[in-house]
């Protein structure tokens, strides 16, 4: 049981410190009453759900929820686990948590990103999706707790960050605030996939999410399944899953009963089953006002709040829409640990409470409380360079760097001139033995998150890495805005992954942050600011995939996540380009296939992988 906690804690991002924890509860004890109710839902289903209101009957409060389905009952003993910050805690709001349908307490079946209600299933009105729950939900609760002033807030981080994007189509006109935070947006482009490769290290956390409870309960259902691969846990992911072999092993040995595991495998490509489980068609006409919330070095879920914020920006643009970016992991903006940092890299002091106190309280407290306004800007933004907040009018920025690199020979770099266009590298891509995500030797996890600003020296050293660097800086270059890698490539096989990664090379006197482990040199440190994969075979749609025609030049376009970042006076630019990223991606077999979650032993080929001169990488192109 103990194991199965932590995990949770680990996917939950519930890392408050046991002090604050016990601040916020004493208060709660103090000066909230908790309630449970069981809210009515349209279809018939009720929805277990937890109420504190302030005990004071002299105000009235706006609702705050928190819709979840990692378990309601977690904050039914006065714990908000730093779900809401101190902040929101202290200034009285009626605190909502509530299970969402088919999760422990709550009735129905659970579907994972619950698709929205369209078209002819519109007009009945016993159809259900995560806005209709939020709906009904909001309209109880307006008439049966008592002391409310008829304003409501939802927040919530990963996928709870979720149920409160999926709030916002339809939403109710009591609902005047959302905070979508590390939400999921695509479970084909979040979390499970990037860009239609398979993250393998998320490969024990389909337990959580693909079994069916039985009855209605306040304890986790799905520990045993969980144990299956903690029972004599491995220190060594890279070891184990390379033992493990193709996918097809996962689902014979560990996923076989899970269902959520079978829709994967059953749809590999972004087929109808993805598409209509994207929140992002369906946020339009955004009445709410917005604030999306999101880390820089999230590996679970940056493309989320981007293309949240994004899609709302573009379907409404006269929205109350805002996006903040911070240099945190997932979630890692709901607690404080004082010295910020990622991995081995600081960032200052304080910055989530920063955020928690000037951010987000102020944003509350405007829309909900008639509080000052806090004139927040389009963009809230940090530079994980010069490590300092940015305000932009407008995210991407009009004035983006508008940044061109090119490749060339004996590694070098070239920054707005091309070096030379008929060059040409190659390596040689074995999926017995892939290139490791991360310098470190870690072990299974639910979700990896320091090798998003790890050391990649380890990964320049390597024939089957493409390594490209640029001059010393003579002055401050940032970065901004979009990225988008256009790869001319070709190879012996008929499929490859495609990794590429935007590096920021210390100088050479770099000082250590003395809290990192001695093992730890700073100078020449190969920092990793932005990358990703994309799997070649959907070059041309992710609906249908093709093979490649051997030794055939084709391009393959990889977008990257956006940036914001300088690169300092002293400091190097470097590109890596490589085709494995194990086990953090599934390895694919280069030999093309109709479904690698299927492919067998025998389809695993090496393959020799060029890449061409003419290959260019836009950096905040408008």
């Amino acid at each position: 049981m103990k194991t199965i906690q932590l995990l949770l804690i680990t996917l939950l991002s519930f890392s408050a410190f046991a002090q604050k924890q016990n601040t916020d509860s004493i208060y709660m004890r103090q000066n909230y009453e908790k309630f449970e109710y069981r809210i009515p839902m349209r279809d018939g289903a009720k929805l277990f759900t937890v109420v504190y209101v302030p005990k004071d009957k002299s105000k009235t409060y706006p609702i705050l929820m928190n819709r979840t389905c990692y378990n309601a009952s977690n904050y039914a003993n006065f714990d908000p686990h730093g779900h809401p910050s101190t902040y929101l805690v202290h200034d009285n709001y009626i605190l909502v948590f509530q299970d969402v349908r088919g999760r422990y307490m709550s009735d129905g079946v659970f579907d994972n990103m619950t698709p929205n209600i369209t078209g002819n299933d519109r007009k009945d009105k016993k159809a259900i999706d995560e806005s209709s729950d939020t709906y009904d939900s909001i309209d109880w609760m307006l008439k049966n707790i008592k002391g409310n002033n008829g304003k409501v807030g939802i927040y919530g981080i990963s996928y709870p960050g979720f149920y409160s994007a999926a709030a916002l189509p339809d939403a109710h006109p009591a609902l005047k605030a959302v905070s979508p935070q590390a939400p999921v947006s695509d479970f084909y482009f979040d979390d499970f996939h990037h860009m239609g490769a398979y993250l393998e290290s998320y490969t024990p956390a389909f337990a959580v999410f693909g079994y069916q409870k039985k009855e209605n309960t306040k304890d986790n259902w799905f520990e045993n399944e969980i144990m299956r691969f903690y029972t004599n846990p491995s220190h060594d992911a890279y070891d184990f899953y390379l033992r493990l072999g193709p996918l097809k092993n996962i689902t014979e040995k560990y996923h076989y009963d899970n269902f959520f595991w079978k829709q994967v495998v059953d749809h590999p490509n972004y087929d109808e089953f993805w598409q209509k489980r994207s929140i992002l068609p369906h946020l339009k006409n955004i009445t709410p006002a917005v604030m999306t919330v999101g880390g820089w070095f999230d590996a679970e879920d940056l493309s989320g709040p981007l293309n949240i914020y994004k899609a709302i920006e573009k379907s409404t643009p006269k929205a109350k829409n805002t996006i903040v970016m911070g240099p945190w992991s997932h979630g890692a903006w709901a607690h404080e640990g004082g010295k910020s940092t990622h991995n081995h890299i600081y960032f200052g002091d304080s910055i989530a409470t920063f955020y928690q106190k000037e951010i987000e309280r102020k944003f509350f407290a405007h829309y909900l409380k008639d509080g000052a306004n806090p004139n927040l800007p389009e963009a809230y933004m940090f530079d994980t360079g010069v490590k300092k907040w940015k305000t932009f009018d407008v995210w991407p920025p009009k004035a983006a760097s508008n940044t061109k690199i090119y490749f060339g020979e004996k590694g070098k770099l070239g920054i707005n001139k091309p070096i030379n266009d008929k060059a040409v590298f190659e390596y040689i891509s074995d999926p017995a033995k892939p290139v490791p995500y991360t310098s470190q030797i870690e072990g299974l996890t639910f979700t990896p998150r320091n090798f998003m600003s790890d050391d990649q020296r380890n990964a320049s050293r390597r024939p089957d890495v493409l390594t490209f660097e640029s001059d010393v800086l003579t002055e401050d270059m940032e970065f901004s805005g979009e990225i988008l890698a256009k790869l001319d490539v070709s190879m012996t096989g008929t499929d490859a992954d495609f990794i590429v990664k935007l590096i920021d090379v210390y100088p050479d006197d770099e000082p250590n942050f003395e809290d990192n482990p001695k093992n730890i040199m700073m100078g020449d440190y190969q920092q990793l600011v932005r990358s990703e994969v994309f799997r070649g075979r959907f070059r041309n749609s992710f609906e249908k995939p093709e093979p490649f025609v051997p030794n055939q030049i084709t391009r393959v376009n990889v977008p990257l996540q956006d940036i914001l970042h300088t690169f300092k006076k002293g400091h190097r630019i470097m590109i890596q380009v490589h085709s494995t990223w194990f086990p953090y991606i599934d390895r694919n077999p280069q030999k093309y296939v109709d479904n690698i979650y299927k492919a067998n032993e025998e389809d695993f080929i090496k393959s020799t992988i060029r890449i061409y001169g003419s290959s260019v990488i836009e950096i905040g192109k408008r």
